[in-house]
Parts: C-alpha cells; structure tokens; sequence
C-alpha cells in the first residue's frame, strides 16, 4: 500500500501499523532521510505532492492509498486538495481503485450545530474548507474510496478499542488516538467494511 503523508503523525502511524501486520509499505515523503529504513518498507521522495507523473509511478503496482495529509501552515490552504486531485490521477493512469483518506468530523454533511463542529470551524475553518474540497474531488471519482472523518486526535498508544460508523455521535470530548485511526485505515484499506461511504471514527 502507498501512503501519503507518511511523515505525519497519523501517517506514521500508520505505516507502523502496516508494517507491522507484515504489509509492504510505500510511504511518500518530500525529503530524504524522513523516515528510517525497516523490513518491508520503501521510501518515495517527492517533494511536490501535487506531481502526477511521479505519483503515478510510485503508486503503480500497489493495491491501495491511504491519504493521512494534513496541512500545518496557518491561512488558507490546499494540500489535500491538490494533492489528492494528482492522486485520483494518478490512479486513473495504473488502474489502482482503493483509496482511504483522512478528512475530519465537521466537514461536508457532517457539519452540524453540535458544539464540536462550532469550536473545530471556528478554530481551523481553513483546512475544513480544504478537507472539504478534497471529499468532493473524491466522491466525484469512480475510485473505491472511503472518506474517513475521525474526531479529535491524540497522541497517545493503541487501545484497539474504538468506534465507527457514518452516523457515530462525536462529542465535544469525542477523540481518537492516532494509532487507533491507523488500525482502522489499514484494516479499512485492504477489507473494505465502510466502501464509498463517510465512516466517523471515536474512541
């Protein structure tokens, strides 16, 4: 499996995740020397993750993408959007069909007026506009995708115990460790339960 983002809290989680369940790994990073050498791990280089003759060659021949980006910057942004718009095409081009991707509680339809999405939007409204770009881009795709929107993350270890589904209630103090929603995304990614569907993820 590819997975973007790779350098980032959920990604790397991830990829320990996969790695761990003895999966091969490519994780796309744009620098080298981002991630250390394991068994069964590759290592992609791509300082532009919006470049769609390089994405293609990484993700030809593997069998599913997860997407784990998130933007750090503050202000307007578009990384999961441009990103994942070279994704799709990427996938278009080798004829890979599963994608996962990280969005969050609070973006298209699941925005409500619960106090969770008010405070989220209220404090990162810039990349929810961003995550949300992104889902459309994805559902307009005829990939086998699934949109995973987790609530709050936290850094903490693995309980392998938590919750999903596309209607989960999430709390004000609703949250999910990262490497919580990394079990569910490799899980999600290779046996699909939740396919062309917006499942929540919570603790």
């Amino acid at each position: 499996m590819v997975v973007l983002g790779a350098t980032g809290g959920t990604g790397r989680a991830t990829v320990d995740t996969a790695l761990r369940a003895g999966h091969a790994v490519t994780a796309v990073v744009r620098r080298e020397g981002a991630l250390p050498p394991a068994p069964g791990l590759v290592v992609a280089v791509l300082p532009d993750p919006t470049d769609v003759d390089r994405l293609t060659r990484v993700v030809a021949d593997h069998d599913a993408v997860i997407s784990a980006l998130g933007p750090t910057a503050r202000g307007p942004v578009t990384l999961c959007t441009d990103a994942v718009r070279a994704t799709l095409a990427a996938m278009r081009a080798t004829g890979v069909r599963r994608l996962v991707a990280v969005s969050a509680h609070g973006a298209a339809e699941s925005r409500d007026r619960s106090l969770y999405s008010v405070a989220l939007w209220a404090s990162v409204a810039h990349k929810m506009r961003d995550k949300e770009s992104m889902e459309a881009l994805i559902r307009a795709s005829d990939t086998d995708w699934t949109i995973v929107r987790p609530a709050a993350l936290r850094d903490r270890a693995p309980t392998g115990r938590y919750r999903t589904g596309p209607d989960l209630r999430i709390g004000l103090t609703s949250a999910v460790s990262r490497t919580d929603l990394a079990d569910f995304l490799v899980r999600e990614a290779l046996t699909p339960a939740y396919l062309r569907a917006t499942p929540r993820i919570a603790a």
